[in-house]
């Protein structure tokens, strides 16, 4: 078709001649509403950099003579990085005499290392870094996995939130508040683990 006709053709539907393939012989020409094409495109790289999962090293530092409570604090850190799919590099920091007794730190990733074992596994074995011993932790799940699941959860709690719609967790909050005020006893997770014991 000649270039006048199709461009005629394209004024004719309000659309664009758009060069397809250039250095085709002839040269493939296609009319379309070129604005929401590039919109459209742009709509779709938007949806696949979010569905991209980047691949985060996350960080935990401890000490070889760590409180039992410390412990477990930062192991739930631990815990939630590798449920969210991260890889999580611990170090163990030594200062002094504690550079003498490497087996500590070595003792103490192992611990930690066996207590996470159901979401991760070592990806890299702990070693001696100057002062620091570094062990690698990397998840069971992949980072996609783990984002799709959160976003299921997410929409599972609005799914919950629209079947009620009176009744969210701050309404819920409030009646605990207001059956304390009225002298109505609404038995508490704390009164009731006590209860049980």
């Amino acid at each position: 078709m000649p270039l006048a006709k199709a461009l005629e053709l394209a004024q004719e539907y309000d659309l664009d001649l758009v060069e397809v393939a250039a250095t085709a012989r002839p040269p493939v020409c296609k009319l379309m509403d070129y604005g929401k094409f590039k919109y459209e495109s742009a709509m779709k790289a938007r949806e696949a950099r979010k569905n991209q999962a980047h691949t985060v090293i996350k960080e935990m530092k401890l000490r070889p003579k760590i409180d039992p409570h410390d412990y477990d604090t930062k192991k739930g850190h631990v815990v939630r990085f590798l449920k969210q799919g991260d890889k999580v590099k611990i170090t163990i920091m030594f200062r002094g005499r504690e550079q003498s007794r490497p087996e500590l730190g070595y003792r103490l990733l192992q611990r930690l290392a066996e207590d996470v074992q159901d979401l991760g596994f070592i990806e890299s074995n702990p070693k001696q870094d100057g002062r620091n011993m570094i062990m690698v932790l990397g998840p069971h799940k992949k980072k996609t996995e783990a984002m799709a699941e959160a976003r299921q959860a997410q929409e599972a709690r609005k799914a919950e939130a629209k079947a009620n719609p009176g009744r969210s967790q701050n309404a819920a909050d409030s009646d605990a508040v207001n059956a304390e005020d009225s002298g109505d006893s609404v038995p508490s997770e704390s009164a009731e683990a006590s209860a049980e014991a």
